[in-house]
């Protein structure tokens, strides 16, 4: 009895005293007008130069969380601030379910969201307040020599844009992974590094500027794109410049993977980048409590989606893999692929077969998703040791897709990210009959710069 007992009570203290994931959402952000006033404050001038070239004005989700907001949630005994979104004027924190709630009582907080969905019941009702040498600019026809990588660039007629020397220059790329190490001394980084082409970075998981760590996934991802050995590997966007973010933590599975991705695109977008690659898919979490269901893949309701959404809104272009769960009991896309404004990337295989392990569409609200397809099984790619090999996932699929989208954004530097994402969809093989493994199809680049 005096053992029941124990394990009654210690399974409550458990339960009442085991940290817990949520974001505290504010009602208000003070101070606005003087960020308005000068907006450099809070943007690099390239990312107002963006704003500026596609008629995008300033709006509140631009204004930083209040300083003071942040110092008097940081100052509550047992609560752990993990990340921080302006955009979604939100803390993600960790701490207690009474803790947490506790929070309720500041004026200033609008509302809670725990991860734990189930936990939501007793919250405060919303008020809502809604990643050899030639010259970095060639100036002669390119004319490179893809060696094995030539189909996944010859696929999506990529060479056609690189011919004409629409290689990415001027562009510039924010990879969101989980770690880019090698890329600062592996031979097919050396282009980009002899042509000052990675820009910076920062490793949100850790909060350090080493960027050059973690798990190599980013670095082979980031060689889709921008990598370089002659005649073994040329990226589908050899010229554009780079951030690289780490956002994943490759050791657990956890939402404040979600927040960090969103920070790091609040980053991205104030640096004046234009593309955002992703090749991250969340859904199922280590606690299951907190893991997404199908009905949550609609656009509007992960916290990643959101950011992804706004990260469009603010004029770049978010490519994101569909994810590899395809043969799987939920085979459906996962967040931020579900995003409206995402292009969202499937996988082939070299013959243009949609591969098996490709996550199909369409989102919870009936939307057509993936929205393209690119090869991304048997892609060419470089290593951590800069060996070059294949390797299979959507998570290839989608740099090889996001260069070639900097690759036609260079070719009109003048069309607004709506405006090129539907150059592409618009050139796709099934563009007028769309299904859910395919989406539109497989882009044409050739034809969307014909069309112009």
């Amino acid at each position: 009895m005096k053992n029941i007992l124990f394990i009654i009570l210690f399974f409550s203290c458990f339960v009442g005293f085991s940290q817990e994931d949520a974001w505290v959402y504010f009602n208000v952000k003070n101070n606005s007008q003087s960020y308005y006033d000068n907006p450099l404050q809070m943007l690099s001038q390239r990312a107002i130069d963006r704003r500026t070239k596609q008629n995008i004005s300033f709006d509140s989700k631009d204004i930083p969380i209040d300083v003071s907001f942040i110092s008097q949630i940081k100052a509550v005994s047992g609560i752990t601030v993990m990340a921080k979104s302006k955009w979604l004027n939100a803390l993600h924190i960790r701490g207690t379910q009474t803790v947490i709630n506790s929070l309720k009582s500041f004026a200033f907080v609008d509302k809670v969201d725990f991860a734990d969905k189930s936990l939501n019941a007793t919250g405060k009702k919303a008020t809502t307040v809604k990643l050899k040498t030639v010259n970095k600019v060639l100036e002669t026809q390119v004319d490179f020599t893809y060696g094995s990588s030539a189909n996944q660039i010859q696929m999506l007629h990529g060479d056609v844009l690189h011919q004409q020397n629409y290689t990415g220059s001027g562009k510039i790329i924010a990879v969101m992974d989980a770690g880019f190490p090698g890329v600062n001394i592996a031979q097919p980084f050396q282009r980009l590094r002899d042509n000052n082409q990675i820009l910076g970075g920062y490793d949100f998981v850790n909060r350090n500027s080493n960027f050059y760590s973690g798990d190599s996934h980013g670095t082979k991802v980031l060689s889709c794109m921008g990598g370089y050995k002659d005649n073994a590997l040329v990226g589908t966007a050899p010229d554009a410049s780079f951030y690289l973010f780490r956002t994943e933590d490759d050791a657990t599975e956890n939402p404040v993977e979600e927040s960090y991705w969103v920070e790091a695109a609040e980053k991205a977008d104030s640096l004046g980048v234009d593309v955002i690659n992703t090749s991250l898919g969340y859904f199922g979490f280590d606690n299951t409590a907190y893991s997404h269901t199908y009905n949550e893949m609609d656009g509007k309701t992960a916290f990643m989606t959101r950011g992804a959404e706004i990260a469009f809104s603010r004029g770049m272009i978010v490519v994101a893999s569909a994810g590899n769960e395809g043969a799987t009991a939920n085979p459906n896309i996962a967040v931020p692929a579900d995003g409206i404004s995402v292009l969202t990337v499937g996988a082939v295989n070299a013959s243009k077969t949609v591969t098996s392990f490709s996550s199909i569409g369409p989102s919870f609200d009936g939307r057509v998703k993936p929205d393209v397809m690119a090869q991304g099984q048997s892609v060419v790619l470089s290593d951590s040791s800069g060996n070059i090999v294949t390797a299979n996932g959507t998570s290839f699929s989608s740099p090889v897709m996001a260069g070639m989208v900097a690759s036609l954004w260079q070719a009109f530097p003048n069309k607004t990210n709506k405006e090129i994402k539907d150059l592409i969809i618009k050139s796709a093989d099934r563009y007028t009959n769309p299904n859910a493994q395919y989406g539109y199809g497989i882009p044409d680049f050739s034809v969307a710069l014909s069309n112009g």
